[in-house]
């Protein structure tokens, strides 16, 4: 992965991910093609922690964060 200087490298469900500097939890989802606005059934955490989906475009990344985005799936 080449990061260039206006990229930040972090951790991207578990995949080494460069993204914009600047770039938020949104953003990320954005990466996974994921529609932030329409996102039913995903959460996030950054470095273990939760974000709630209202902090999604706020909660900037920086670089070495590991974001996590995980879907809810029915079953058993």
């Amino acid at each position: 992965m080449s990061v260039s200087e206006a990229e930040i490298a972090l951790t991207l469900n578990g995949d080494p991910t460069a993204l914009p500097e600047g770039a938020t939890v949104a953003d990320a989802l954005r990466a996974e093609g994921i529609d932030p606005e329409d996102a039913p059934g995903i959460a996030v955490a950054v470095n273990a922690e939760v974000v709630r989906k209202e902090a999604w475009t706020t909660r900037s990344l920086d670089a070495g964060d590991d974001v996590e985005i995980v879907t809810a799936s029915q079953g058993g």
